[in-house]
């Protein structure tokens, strides 16, 4: 079944001409470009600022084709580059969020290598990664609401985004080593940091899922909500989604530059081996630039003068 999108949501194919039809999105201004255009992925923009991708495979329980990917990796580049955008949400349509690779293509197009026929595109991911995420260092923040089954390539996904909200059924795995192949889209490295070498290293050799409960305890998850009433209801309606929306909406009434910069100051620290290297690193890429930001200047003002600050939209 098709996802189902609650009606505040609208579609992106011609965005400016579609604001005046709800009364959330008159707000919003023209973009600079339209987005590109997604086969795998449904996108929208429920509130001023949001985006919100849908993985829309249900039937496939969302794995992701090599084509997929390459949509998302452009998209999630335009979201960087789009200054009225501030920050992102992706969830999954059905009762999975991804199940990883679409395994079928992948046979199918080793096949074809094997018998020395060329592919029409690359079969490896792009350089950020499954899906554009599993490796994204990127500029602003994307929110992940797992719906459902997070396995393989979607749970790489899932432990590099910014923040974590899973619903109570959902559940995590690391299955490739069950099949002959290793998760090696970018999340061992990252999990080890997360959850520790000993957890990482129980996931990805057994290949046993764990709950959303046991993801909490292990410090991965930000929230865990309620279950959705069924696998094939409203995307906004959805505990999940909810929640992910609080988030992005606590997010997006901050100083657009504040929130760029201090995410890029806790993406230092995790990628980097020495706190302090990262926080000289963080210090001399971005200070400089910060003092130069309207935004800086006005949210200090704005404390001073007692009034609600009036940001615009990010020029870092």
């Amino acid at each position: 079944m098709p996802c189902a999108l609650a009606k505040p949501i609208l579609a992106t194919t011609h965005p400016q001409k579609l604001y005046h039809h709800h009364p959330t999105m008159a707000q919003q201004p023209p973009f600079k470009r339209p987005p590109p255009t997604q086969g795998y992925g449904l996108v929208s923009f429920p509130a001023r600022h949001i985006m919100l991708v849908v993985f829309n495979r249900p039937k496939m329980l969302n794995a992701m084709t090599s084509k997929g990917e390459y949509e998302l990796d452009a998209l999630w580049e335009w979201y960087d580059q789009e200054p009225s955008l501030r920050c992102a949400i992706v969830t999954g349509a059905g009762r999975a969020f991804c199940a990883g690779m679409d395994l079928n293509e992948w046979n199918q197009i080793n096949q074809r290598r094997r018998e020395g026929i060329p592919e029409e595109r690359p079969m490896d991911p792009p350089v950020n990664g499954f899906g554009g995420l599993s490796r994204r260092y990127g500029k602003k923040p994307i929110i992940a609401a797992v719906n459902g089954i997070a396995f393989g390539g979607g749970f790489e996904i899932v432990a590099n985004l910014d923040l974590i909200v899973a619903a109570k059924s959902a559940t995590f795995a690391l299955p490739e080593a069950k099949i002959g192949v290793v998760a090696n889209a970018g999340s061992l490295p990252r999990l080890a940091r997360t959850i520790g070498r000993h957890r990482a290293t129980e996931m990805a050799l057994t290949g046993r899922p764990i709950t959303a409960q046991e993801a909490k305890e292990f410090g991965l998850l930000n929230a865990i909500t309620e279950d959705a009433a069924a696998p094939d209801s409203d995307i906004l309606e959805r505990p999940v989604v909810k929640k992910a929306l609080e988030y992005a909406t606590a997010i997006v009434k901050n100083s657009p530059d504040s929130v760029i910069v201090s995410r890029a100051g806790i993406l230092s620290g995790w990628e980097h081996g020495s706190a302090e290297n990262a926080v000289r690193l963080h210090r001399e890429t971005w200070n400089a630039t910060m003092d130069n930001c309207h935004n800086f200047h006005e949210g200090v003002q704005a404390f001073v003068e007692k009034r609600a600050p009036r940001w615009v939209d990010s020029k870092l």
